[in-house]
């Protein structure tokens, strides 16, 4: 298998129990770390192996193949995760992952342009079949558009000083290029209040591949459509690697593990929902200090769990 560290793979094998044989779905695969491991856990676990990126698909099956039929490989977006289950007539798997962060393939590639590490295309798609880049967004929306989108989605408070530079830049001469956006970058932000332990251009690409792939559009009804075919009993598992998918996830689980949405007032339940899951992390799994030394990519992973009920 190609180098791949799988991030909280000993919190997640415990938490799926994946010893117990089963169907698992792994909804972001990447190069397959995770999965390979539920599959050792039981010589019957099958896994379903999602993934809207082909590169990683590939990098996947090759790594897995020696499991041969017991692993499938699905290129979507994890959204579909209905269809696809009602597709193959699956109607409950014994466990779900989700995965939310980039792998290290994807920040490695030198064409992708989700790092600013090497001077690359200046793309962010995870699906390559999606039309708009990111040199898509920053030469063409408007100035407003992208503070909204620095803020919203990168909790990026220099925006407007950034957007300005962007603008003043790409009436000169398109910006096409990863080093190119991040020395704009960099430029706006003064010196003394850059952030000691990110790169100063980290939070304006968060937001700009979050854009790209509408990221945060999907993990809702991910979730909930995963649970809706979750066995009684079984877990679903969601590592998140920043404060917006975090919020996003636990205010999923706690809609669903709550129920009925009733007034207090009203005697009896009229709104027909009930209680689907209890969440059993109240607050987030974190890697350990062994982890992060190990794998420093791992030090913002946040993991929840929950059970159907």
């Amino acid at each position: 298998m190609k180098q791949h560290i799988p991030v909280l793979l000993e919190e997640v094998l415990k938490a799926l129990r994946c010893d117990r044989p089963g169907i698992y779905v792994d909804c972001t695969v990447g190069a397959g770390g995770h999965t390979s491991h539920i599959l050792a856990s039981s010589p019957e676990n099958r896994v379903i192996g999602i993934d809207w990126d082909n590169e990683a698909i590939d990098t996947a099956r090759e790594n897995l193949k020696a499991f041969g039929e017991r692993v499938t490989f699905i290129r979507e977006d994890y959204s579909s995760i209905d269809s696809i289950l009602n597709d193959m007539k699956i109607s409950e798997a014994d466990g779900f992952l989700f995965d939310l962060g980039l792998s290290s393939m994807q920040v490695d590639s030198e064409e992708r342009g989700f790092s600013f590490r090497q001077d690359s295309p200046l793309d962010m798609r995870m699906d390559m079949r999606k039309e708009a880049t990111a040199a898509d967004l920053v030469n063409n929306l408007e100035a407003g558009e992208l503070v909204r989108i620095l803020r919203e989605y990168g909790e990026e408070k220099w925006a407007k000083r950034i957007v300005s530079a962007i603008v003043r830049e790409r009436n000169k001469e398109a910006i096409t290029t990863t080093l190119r956006l991040a020395d704009i970058v960099c430029s706006a932000i003064p010196h003394t209040y850059r952030p000691d332990r990110i790169h100063p251009a980290t939070r304006t690409f968060q937001a700009l591949r979050i854009t790209v792939n509408r990221e945060l559009d999907l993990i809702d009804k991910a979730i909930k459509d995963a649970i809706s075919h979750l066995k009684r009993g079984c877990r679903i598992c969601v590592i998140s690697f920043h404060s917006l998918e975090d919020r996003i996830v636990k205010q999923t689980f706690r809609t669903i593990e709550k129920g009925c949405i009733c007034p207090p007032r009203i005697p009896y339940c009229i709104c027909g929902l009930k209680k689907e899951i209890t969440v059993l992390t109240r607050k987030p799994i974190r890697p350990s200090a062994t982890e992060i030394i190990s794998n420093p990519r791992s030090r913002s992973a946040r993991l929840r769990v929950a059970e159907r009920v």
